[in-house]
């Protein structure tokens, strides 16, 4: 798969570093921060009127891109 960006690549390396200056810790939070704001984004983009469990299917195939295999 080919990298296609608009972004210049000292720019790029500016973030890198700025980002792996941070702890181990503080990238984990900002990771799983990030995460949680692009959940609630595709919950809020999901239909209203579909079930807990049918909501958690279409949230779970949106982020995962598939079906979840229960092994049956």
């Amino acid at each position: 798969m080919s990298h296609v960006t608009d972004t210049p690549h000292e720019i790029e390396r500016m973030v890198r570093e700025k980002i792996m200056a941070r702890s181990g810790e503080e990238r984990l939070i900002m990771g799983s921060q990030m995460f949680d704001s692009a959940r609630e984004m595709i919950k809020a983009s999901l239909p209203k009127n579909v079930s807990e469990t049918e909501g958690r299917r279409l949230l779970f195939k949106r982020i995962y891109g598939r079906e979840m295999n229960l092994g049956n």
